[in-house]
């Protein structure tokens, strides 16, 4: 049996069971963060109200025209958007890391601390900036539309325990799609899933302004998130490399 395991997973099953307890930790952490962020509501509806009142200065409100359009179109296109709001963040995220780690494991370590050091910093605006989603602002025209379509939606009992209401600003959804988008692209080898990974962010930002969860403003918050912690971590990479040996003079 302890053959069987070492075969079956690419660095032996304590690696792997290291890998999930690793995510269990920073699940419990992002629980913290929650409870943090979710003390002052009043604060996260002022910071939802002042990212419409930049995006009107804007002229660039759009958000409403696009769930008008998807709520009219309603059937599979409405059903697309709510079940990419779902799946995106964990289902699909997860099952992205868990075929890394299967089938690319060489790639796996810089992917995960890729997407850790991107929640990393997103939480740190969650607890800094709180901030409601636009579907807290029906008053400006804002629908949730899974109120509309599905029978589980942030009211649900276990949706309420494990999400953050007040986490728009930056959206891991947004930053997590770009960077499972990127990992998976130049890892699969087939055009076709090449393509369809480069357009699975857009699809899901697309996805969660249709939902009424996020702004635009949201969105491009999480892509510099993303791209931060890239740097940071491309800058650490840098810093922990053995700096090259230079030869004696003479010896070349």
């Amino acid at each position: 049996m302890a053959a069987r395991l070492r075969q079956a997973f690419p660095r032996g099953w304590k690696d792997f069971v290291l890998q999930v307890a690793i995510w269990v930790g920073f699940a419990l952490a992002y629980q913290v963060a929650r409870g943090v962020a979710d003390r002052n509501p009043d604060q996260a509806l002022r910071n939802g109200q002042h990212l419409i009142d930049i995006q009107r200065h804007l002229r660039a409100l759009f958000e409403v025209r696009l769930q008008r359009l998807v709520l009219d179109a309603g059937g599979y296109l409405l059903d697309a958007v709510d079940w990419t709001y779902w799946m995106s963040q964990f289902p699909v995220l997860g099952a992205g890391l868990l075929w890394i780690y299967f089938f690319r494991n060489e790639a796996f370590v810089s992917v995960r601390n890729w997407i850790l050091a991107t929640n990393v910093l997103a939480l740190l605006g969650y607890v800094l900036l709180p901030t409601a989603p636009p579907r807290f602002f029906p008053g400006e025209g804002f629908v949730d539309t899974l109120l509309v379509t599905s029978s589980i939606n942030h009211e649900s009992g276990l949706v309420q325990l494990a999400s953050n209401q007040f986490a728009a600003m930056p959206s891991v959804h947004s930053a997590d799609a770009l960077v499972i988008g990127i990992a998976m692209a130049t890892l699969v080898r087939t055009r076709p899933l090449k393509l369809l990974w480069l357009l699975w962010p857009a699809w899901v930002w697309f996805s969660v302004m249709a939902t009424g969860n996020h702004y635009w403003l949201d969105i491009a918050g999480g892509l510099a998130v993303a791209l931060a912690a890239r740097t940071a971590l491309a800058w650490w990479e840098s810093r922990r490399r053995v700096p090259e040996t230079v030869p004696p003079s003479g010896r070349w």
